[in-house]
């Protein structure tokens, strides 16, 4: 599969989960990943999913207006550049957001997050 290709299915599984099962990210993390918040580092597939679904909102909505990708280094790894807007629910206004995720493959064939930077885009 080529990077866009790859790099576009997974952010549409990525998001798709966030917005209606972030418990479901689970499965994307290992215990080596990081995760940095907002400038909060957290270590860990469950600390990840613990910091995701603790989020102050119960329902949101990502759309996605960039999507940007490049392969990693000789392990096969691969850069995903994404920004977007985060409609929460019951807010008049979207948040301008960008998230980094730095993914490596498994011997299964498939990818997982090794790294992931998350910031909201204040104007």
């Amino acid at each position: 599969m080529d990077p866009d290709t790859l790099s576009k299915a997974f952010v549409e599984h990525y998001y798709s989960t966030f917005d209606t099962n972030r418990a479901g990210l689970a499965n994307l993390y290992q215990e080596s990943s990081m995760l940095t918040f907002e400038g909060q580092k957290i270590q860990g597939s469950q600390n990840i999913v613990n910091k995701l679904t603790s989020l102050p909102f119960q329902q949101c909505k990502h759309t996605i207006t960039t999507n940007d990708c490049q392969p990693s280094g000789p392990a096969g790894g691969m850069l995903v550049f994404v920004s977007g807007n985060l409609q929460l629910a019951g807010e008049q206004h979207a948040l301008k957001f960008s998230q980094m995720f730095h993914l490596m493959p498994t011997p299964q064939g498939s990818f997982y997050v090794y790294n992931d930077i998350f910031r909201l885009n204040y104007a």
